[in-house]
């Protein structure tokens, strides 16, 4: 179920994937026809301009904060009144199930080789995990298209640890997706 940006609940929880281990995947796609020299300002789109809820979470809030700085450092400017480019996040949650089946020991010193070493004598063990699937995705649109230029995703397992640190969470996985974006703002 992908669901907006606008559903702090879900929302906060994408965060959590900045706290993995490894680390969350990373991936992007662009349109290799756009020239993106042409594009030197951006703004968000309007509606996470007036949230459902009529006030901004904190999590929309630092999700804004994190993605301007990124845009800035590109060399883009900030323009509510003429952007040519408009900035959209998505949060998509998904519950999902692991599971792994592994021999269990028995049947002499070769446990795993029990069927080549004499008597099967064992079974397997199963262990079956729980956990959520978080996703971050941000969008950049030629504003005067309306066409979709550049998507930037982070995935990864979410993890209870990172709720202490909300703003910290976004201040680590919204930089990591922006090294996927190659453009300065006027550069080709």
């Amino acid at each position: 179920m992908r669901l907006p940006y606008a559903i702090p609940l879900y929302a906060l929880l994408v965060l959590l994937l900045a706290g993995c281990a490894t680390g969350p995947t990373i991936r992007s796609n662009e349109d290799p026809g756009t020239n993106f020299a042409q594009y030197d300002s951006f703004a968000f789109v309007p509606e996470l301009e007036s949230e459902d809820l009529g006030y901004q979470s904190f999590l929309v809030q630092y999700l804004k904060e994190a993605i301007t700085r990124e845009m800035q450092a590109r060399g883009y400017a900030y323009s509510e009144e003429n952007p040519k480019l408009l900035v959209n996040f998505y949060v998509n949650t998904q519950e999902k199930i692991q599971s792994r089946s592994t021999p269990t020991a028995g049947g002499g010193y070769y446990g795993y080789r029990r069927g080549y070493y004499g008597g099967w004598g064992g079974g397997y063990e199963t262990t079956v995990t729980q956990y959520t699937q978080g996703t971050l995705s941000i969008d950049v649109v030629d504003a005067a298209r309306k066409q979709l230029v550049w998507e930037g995703v982070a995935e990864g397992r979410i993890r209870q640890s990172t709720l202490d640190d909300i703003e910290g969470a976004v201040n680590r996985v919204v930089p990591l997706i922006f090294q996927e974006y190659p453009h300065q703002a006027g550069i080709q």
